[in-house]
Order: structure tokens, then C-alpha cells, then sequence
């Protein structure tokens, strides 16, 4: 290796340091070399597995319930198969029976999806759950998280107006992609009700710890935003999260009008 060869690459392996992009990666001839062809092959399985394996609902309601807000609830999306979920995402917003979301009244409903990755809420759906009790139970009565499958955001909305909670707080796997495949996302909805829109939802994402944004301060962020939305009155475009920005001070949230 030249000189100049072993300096670029010392570059590349510092500037890697500070992304998870695969940037750098050097070349065997006109193509990538072999080990790095192999790490995206093994990166685009592992985000192929996080979108179509199934969520282990008996394991992770045991999980869930040793977070000590109440006996979880599952609900089913009106997708029969994994493979109707990815072609039809309006049926993932749908409840299979409206019957089965019990009812709850409480200032902070959970709902805990699926989504786009079951992987992703399997590893890190109880652990950040807890972690939003701990934020929340202080200041707000909480319903009994619901476990909802082949799910989308918009599913909570059905969720939420069927228990008569508040706020409502979906946690849900995130798209995988070729450098994460495990992240989780919390929508924020205040007063939901079906016909919500994204506008009037706030998100929290990259959550997967620990490379991306981690359970305390995900939760310290949603917290923020739900006290936020019980002054406003509102969520979603109006309600912004100034957290990440403010150099010195408590947590604030600003509205926009």
C-alpha cells in the first residue's frame, strides 16, 4: 500500500467513526471489495428478516407486563397476512374488530405496533415503555398498554377513541433500512380520533439504543411534547419539541401560531 493509499484510507476509517453510511468503501479492481459486498448482502437479509418475521406476541406481552400498568391488550389490523399488510397499508390502520380495544379512559394511552419492523419493537418496545411510565406516571393517569399487530400509525387512532384516553403515544418499528434495522418511532396524537391526519401527530425516531437516540432521553422528549400538548390543547405541526437545541434550561416546547 502507497502512501497516499494508506492516508485515504486512514481517513475513511476516522470519517466512518461519526456515520453509520457506508462511505469509504474502496474497490477490488471496478467493483467493491469482496468483504464489503458480503456486509451489504448480510445488512439487506437482516432488514428483509426485520420487516417479515412475525412479532412473538406471547413472549413480548410478558415483557410488557412486567412493566406494572395493567394486563396488555392485543389488536389485530384488519391485514390477514404479513404479505397483505405490505400491499395494502389501509387495512393496517383498520382495527379487525372494534370490539377487542377495551375500554380504558386515562390521560396517556400506549399502543406498542409492530409496523414495518416486529424486530425492532421486540427488542426495544418494553425497555423504552418503561421508560415513558417512568416519565409520565408522576403527572398523568396511564391506561393498560395494547399490543397492536400487522399495524399501522392510523390504527391507534381507532384504539384511542374506542378507550377514551387523551394522548395517545404509538410506539412502532420504523423501516429498516441497510445500516439499522432495529428503530423504533413514538407518534404523538392528542385527543385522537379517527380521521387524524399526520399533521396532527408529533414523532420521536431513530430510537435503538445504542447507536441511535436512547430510551431516558426518547422519553424526556415525549414527555416534554405531551406536557406541551395538554397546555396547547394540540398536537402535531403546531407543537414543537425545542429540547435538542436549547444549549442550557429545563426541556421546552413552543407552539407556532
Amino acid at each position: 500500500m502507497t502512501t497516499e493509499e494508506l492516508a485515504a484510507q486512514e481517513f475513511w476509517d476516522e470519517l466512518r467513526k461519526t456515520t453509520q453510511a457506508r462511505i469509504g468503501l474502496g474497490r477490488a479492481g471496478n467493483a467493491l471489495p469482496t468483504r464489503q459486498v458480503l456486509e451489504l448482502a448480510a445488512a439487506h437479509a437482516a432488514a428483509r428478516d426485520a420487516v417479515h418475521e412475525p412479532l412473538d406476541v406471547g413472549s413480548f406481552i410478558t415483557e410488557v407486563r412486567r412493566v406494572g400498568i395493567g394486563e396488555p391488550a392485543v389488536v389485530r389490523s384488519r391485514a390477514t397476512s404479513r404479505a397483505e399488510y405490505l400491499r395494502r397499508p389501509d387495512l393496517g390502520r383498520l382495527p379487525e374488530e372494534p370490539t377487542q380495544v377495551p375500554d380504558t379512559p386515562a390521560d396517556i394511552g400506549f399502543v406498542l405496533a409492530d409496523g414495518l419492523s416486529p424486530y425492532a419493537l421486540a427488542k426495544h418496545g418494553a425497555g423504552l415503555l418503561a421508560e415513558l411510565v417512568a416519565q409520565l406516571r408522576d403527572r398523568y393517569t396511564l391506561a393498560p398498554p395494547v399490543i397492536a399487530t400487522q399495524a399501522r400509525v392510523g390504527l391507534g387512532d381507532h384504539i384511542a377513541e374506542r378507550a377514551h384516553v387523551r394522548t395517545l403515544l404509538v410506539v412502532i418499528g420504523e423501516r429498516p433500512g441497510l445500516s439499522v434495522a432495529d428503530s423504533l418511532g413514538i407518534y404523538l396524537t392528542h385527543l385522537p380520533r379517527v380521521g387524524r391526519t399526520d399533521a396532527d401527530r408529533n414523532c420521536i425516531s431513530n430510537i435503538h439504543p445504542p447507536e441511535g437516540l436512547g430510551y431516558r432521553e426518547a422519553a424526556r422528549v415525549a414527555a416534554g411534547l405531551v406536557a406541551g400538548a395538554h397546555e396547547l390543547g394540540r398536537s402535531g405541526v403546531d407543537l414543537k419539541d425545542t429540547s435538542r437545541t436549547a444549549a442550557l434550561g429545563p426541556l421546552s416546547v413552543v407552539a407556532l401560531n
